[in-house]
């Protein structure tokens, strides 16, 4: 039997594009692991898509994965089977327009296979304890990556 984890993720960005962070808690019974990290050039969505990629990785077997996010970008593309069009279409969108992070969304896709993953947007900004956790972490990261980004230009 699988383990349930649940992963709670958020990605920010200080401009868009510009420096940004990304954060992942997982919960697995009594056990809590928080992550973050950071980009000095990204996107809101690449951070976004970061977090779930950052996350599923950091599990050591597969698992049935409860994921959390407030992206309906992320979600969305897997609820409502984007990635598989999105496949199926030379990885360009309806529209004949290249798909944008296709890099992410291929790693993505195999640790969706890897684990059994239920994607749950939840509303940001909304008090959820963990959703405004990863938020703070995912901006402080940003933040982090901002300084790095002066500190290079002043040497």
């Amino acid at each position: 039997m699988r383990p349930h984890v649940e992963i709670f993720t958020d990605g920010a960005c200080l401009g868009n594009p510009g420096p940004g962070g990304w954060a992942a808690v997982l919960r697995y019974g009594a056990h809590r692991k928080e992550m973050s990290g950071g980009a000095s050039q990204t996107t809101n969505q690449r951070m976004e898509l970061q977090a779930a990629i950052e996350g599923l990785s950091a599990l050591k077997r597969p698992s049935k994965v409860t994921l959390y996010s407030d992206s309906a970008y992320l979600v969305n593309a897997f609820r409502k089977r984007w990635v598989d069009r999105w496949r199926i279409n030379g990885w360009q969108t309806v529209n004949r327009k290249p798909v944008e992070n296709q890099d992410l969304w291929e790693r993505l896709i195999v640790l969706a296979h890897v684990h059994h993953v239920e994607w749950t947007k939840i509303k940001g900004h909304a008090g959820h304890e963990e959703n405004e956790l990863c938020d703070r972490m995912a901006k402080e990261a940003a933040q982090q990556a901002a300084k790095e980004v002066a500190q290079d230009k002043t040497q």
